[in-house]
């Protein structure tokens, strides 16, 4: 017995002493710069990422051993626009990877999580036009937005000048990506005070809901497992639930299927009439009963499901970073030049309520810089976007195996100091500055990703921010209160908290602010 557990013992020690010795010497991944022991082993970038780490770890990496950073057994990190235009540019044959599968919605994928290619195009061929730029300027959607805006000014008005506006702000967002998906089926009332529709948003304030996500990258299946149990098997899964019940998501998604089953249910004279410049029907002109190879009622819920949740933190956070920092003291020139430029839209840029036009404040170049610098340091997503090639390839010099996982992150393109002096610097002038590179920036410029796979979403958010930005300020100026000219309000991107590094201290999902009226 005890030379089959010598022998046994000894295979085991054979193997982990030729698997390292291939990571580290044979492998054609071996003569990328990076720590050993992140090519020794996953779990060392997976622990950065359970300590919410994960973005600033890598930026560090980068900073010591250049643009190409080995980070894992099968994965490289990557710093350089001729990497982003091989991963990520137009005709680009990269494919996302598993680590989307936690974006399908009751088990189907949609546009986020397609990992093929084709499967992503033929999706977006159907949604291309409801988000295109033109319809975001003028129409209904603009309309929509217009409305949207005028109600979160009263919202201001009837709550009084104080308000914690990362809650406010995500009213603003749900309810107008909400009616712009399902009309009159599925829009919510959170800045008319409606309280069911308020606690869609409450569990995105949740500091689990990031242990959740880590689980859910690293440990699906079971994460899955553990949720779907019941009886008394449930009752003991509960106990090791990343996140109590509600998850950051249940509620959203679960609004999200009710309205499709109330848009499915409805008469075709109760669609076109109440739903037909909603998303949710232009959808159903492609459903399975229309259309032979179509979506049928549960492809068209993930579907709508997705961009509900892709349309409410993205936009509501970057419009709380922009106020913040447009209120912080040293940052009151900043303000100024906005509040000049917002109050000089003619009333031919504004509408009947005196709400500036959707097209009017797309044309505001010092709201836009604002806004982009915004995103340059508080993008959305500013972590890691993984993909992958189902064939081997060479990325700036390096030879890249099949299925090696690589990525970039908008976090450390937007910190890069050849291209953004001073990159922790708030600072909009950078993009009317005809002395800096424009043209480099613009390519290093990744908030919204780009080639095939860049977000569908844009022209809407763009028309959102905009908007509120030059309604916001056409009207009142703002300060910080409650401590927040030093405190930095700090939001969830998967497993990590984002905010303004420079600051002394960090408030997560909070942020106070005073509107004094002009």
């Amino acid at each position: 017995m005890s030379l089959i557990v010598a022998g046994t013992t000894a295979i085991i020690v054979a193997f982990l002493l030729w698997h390292y010795c291939y990571q580290l010497f044979f492998s054609p991944l071996a003569r990328i710069p990076g720590p050993l022991i992140y090519a020794l082993t996953g779990w060392r970038l997976a622990y950065e990422d359970y300590k919410g780490d994960r973005s600033r770890t890598l930026h560090k990496l980068h900073s010591k051993y250049g643009p190409v950073v080995r980070v894992g057994p099968d994965e490289v990190s990557f710093n350089s626009t001729s990497a982003l235009r091989v991963i990520y540019g137009a005709g680009s044959e990269f494919e996302r990877t598993g680590f989307y599968r936690m974006f399908d919605v009751a088990g189907r994928p949609n546009l986020f999580s397609f990992a093929s290619r084709k499967a992503h195009r033929d999706r977006k061929r159907i949604l291309a036009h409801a988000y295109a730029k033109s319809g975001m300027l003028k129409g209904d959607t603009a309309a929509l937005i217009e409305k949207k805006v005028r109600i979160y000014l009263e919202l201001i008005e009837r709550e009084g000048p104080t308000s914690n506006i990362f809650n406010s702000l995500h009213y603003f967002s749900l309810d107008a990506i909400t009616e712009f998906l399902y009309g009159q089926f599925g829009k919510t009332a959170c800045l008319q005070g409606v309280k069911a529709d308020r606690a869609l948003i409450r569990a995105m304030a949740n500091p689990d809901r990031r242990k959740l996500t880590w689980f859910s990258v690293h440990f699906l299946r079971f994460t899955e497992w553990l949720y779907t149990r019941d009886g008394a098997l449930g009752c003991l899964a509960r106990q090791f639930y990343p996140m109590q019940a509600p998850t950051t998501y249940m509620g959203i998604r679960h609004h999200a299927l009710k309205a499709c089953q109330s848009f499915s249910a409805a008469t075709s004279d109760e669609k076109n009439m109440e739903g037909s410049s909603a998303l949710i029907a232009r959808l159903w002109q492609h459903h399975r009963s229309r259309k032979e190879g179509g979506m049928d009622d549960s492809d068209i819920a993930s579907e709508c499901a997705d961009h509900l949740m892709a349309g409410i933190e993205t936009t509501s956070d970057t419009l709380m970073f922009v106020v913040w920092s447009l209120s912080r003291p040293e940052h009151r020139h900043f303000q100024k030049e906005v509040i000049e430029e917002v109050c000089a839209i003619s009333e031919n840029g504004t509408n009947a309520d005196g709400i500036p036009r959707v097209e009017a404040s797309d044309k505001l170049p010092y709201v836009n810089a604002v806004i982009k610098e915004t995103l340059r340091l508080f993008a959305p997503l500013p972590g890691s976007e993984p993909r992958s090639l189902p064939i081997s390839t060479t990325i700036d010099g390096y030879a890249i195996p099949p299925r090696t996982v690589v990525s970039m992150s908008p976090y450390i393109l937007h910190r890069n100091p050849e291209i953004f002096p001073e990159p922790s610097r708030f600072n909009p002038d950078r993009w009317l500055d005809e002395s800096q590179d424009q043209a480099e920036m613009k390519k290093l410029f990744w908030a919204f990703s780009s080639g095939g796979r860049m977000c569908i979403g844009i022209h809407l958010a763009m028309a959102e921010m905009t908007t509120m930005i030059a309604a916001i300020y056409r009207k009142y100026s703002t300060t910080t209160i409650n401590g927040f000219d030093k405190a930095s309000p700090g939001i969830s991107g998967r497993y990590e908290v984002f905010w303004d590094e420079t600051c002394s201290e960090r408030r997560e999902h909070e942020c106070w602010i005073n509107f004094r009226s002009h």
